[in-house]
């Protein structure tokens, strides 16, 4: 069986891990913790990157810091997973949903003004695949209407937009570590902060709402309790898992993006007789091969495909259900606008096998399945 997900692994994660544990140093904010943060900012060039428990927390801590508060409005796409949302329900605000593009599955650019009332407080973008919302556009809406942009890059790190890393145009940026992420830790996370004036208030509130992060640095010769806050360090031992994938960034990127770019040519023909759609990457988007999809027909064709393929020992699988459709999603936001794209092709959309190692010869294989499926 080509399994979906095989969590990345290079060999030199027990070395650290081990190193973490003979030193007796596992709590959060270790020197793996800081080579991490380092290595995010230098490639990012961000002005600090704390790393979090999970993607998941350091959008709640973006939601802190951000001052959102009940009875606020935050504008995102629906077709994401349920976190983006969570991280400002639990503050009490709504999240309210606008359609994407259905070229790049991304928020549509082009909607967001007509969403923004008197309450909205944000908007959070999610750069899907590791392919870029039209930042430029975004930025635009929200210094005219004095916004805070809080990027869901969760799947984005290493891809770019026009140059700049994802991640680093809003006021944070928020990034994903999961097993099934391009490099992970298990479970894990990264808060990107662009401004150097909110770098000691993240500080505080991921260190329980305490200044000890001054204290670790000499900068105070006791900590105390500053503000609220809670508990998002993550174990150095985690940290040191992710390291071992950190320094080989650019080798892990390079072998997805040959799968990706297999996969792509393989299945063309199928894309021009109009059977399947390929992913698009708009002119000045730089992606980093997180996943690679296919749209099919419709819900029905879709799911026999992936009847077809697991028959055959290829694990494929369909992605989000729009947040709006969710009894969550109707309890605590509302969508904005005409649901034109985000439910059907939320419906068409099927993920193929995409990790480190997958081989070409799989991926070969793997197109020959779809391609006999449609034959």
């Amino acid at each position: 069986m080509i399994t979906f997900n095989v969590p990345p692994y290079t060999g030199k994660e027990m070395e650290y891990i081990r190193e973490c544990v003979e030193n007796r140093k596992i709590c959060g904010d270790g020197p793996y913790t800081k080579k991490c943060n380092e290595w995010i900012e230098e490639k990012t060039h961000t002005a600090k990157c704390l790393l979090t428990t999970s993607c998941t927390h350091a959008t709640e801590m973006a939601a802190l810091l951000a001052g959102i508060q009940a009875g606020d409005e935050v504008i995102m796409p629906s077709y994401t997973f349920v976190s983006t949302a969570d991280a400002f329900v639990l503050r009490g605000a709504a999240p309210v949903f606008v359609d994407i593009r259905p070229d790049t599955m991304n928020l549509d650019e082009n909607l967001i003004e007509a969403a923004i009332t008197d309450r909205t407080r944000a908007i959070v973008p999610v750069h899907y695949a590791g392919v870029s919302c039209e930042m430029d556009k975004i930025m635009e809406l929200a210094e005219k209407y004095h916004l805070t942009v809080i990027e869901d890059a969760a799947q984005g790190i290493m891809s770019t937009y026009k140059g700049r890393a994802l991640g680093t145009f809003g006021a944070y940026g928020c990034f994903s570590f999961h097993e099934t992420k391009n490099f992970s830790m298990g479970e894990g996370g990264a808060l990107l902060i662009r401004d150097e004036e909110n770098i000691e208030d993240a500080e505080i509130i991921r260190e329980k709402g305490t200044n000890r992060s001054k204290y670790y640095r000499g900068q105070i010769d006791k900590y105390t309790w500053i503000n609220y806050g809670s508990s998002y360090l993550p174990s150095d031992m985690n940290a040191a898992y992710l390291y071992a994938q950190l320094e080989m960034a650019e080798e892990i990127t390079a072998a997805r993006m040959a799968c990706w770019d297999r996969y792509y040519a393989n299945l063309l023909p199928l894309a021009r007789a109009g059977r399947i759609e390929l992913p698009a990457v708009p002119e000045g988007c730089v992606h980093n091969a997180h996943m690679f999809y296919i749209k099919t027909g419709d819900i029905e064709e879709r799911t026999a495909l992936i009847s077809y393929l697991e028959e055959r020992q290829v694990h494929s699988v369909f992605h989000y259900i729009p947040l709006h459709t969710a009894p969550a999603g109707l309890k605590f936001g509302r969508f904005h606008g005409e649901d034109r794209y985000t439910t059907r092709e939320s419906e068409r959309l099927l993920r193929l096998p995409m990790f480190y190692r997958l081989t070409l010869d799989q991926v070969d294989y793997i197109c020959s399945q779809v391609q006999a499926f449609y034959e």
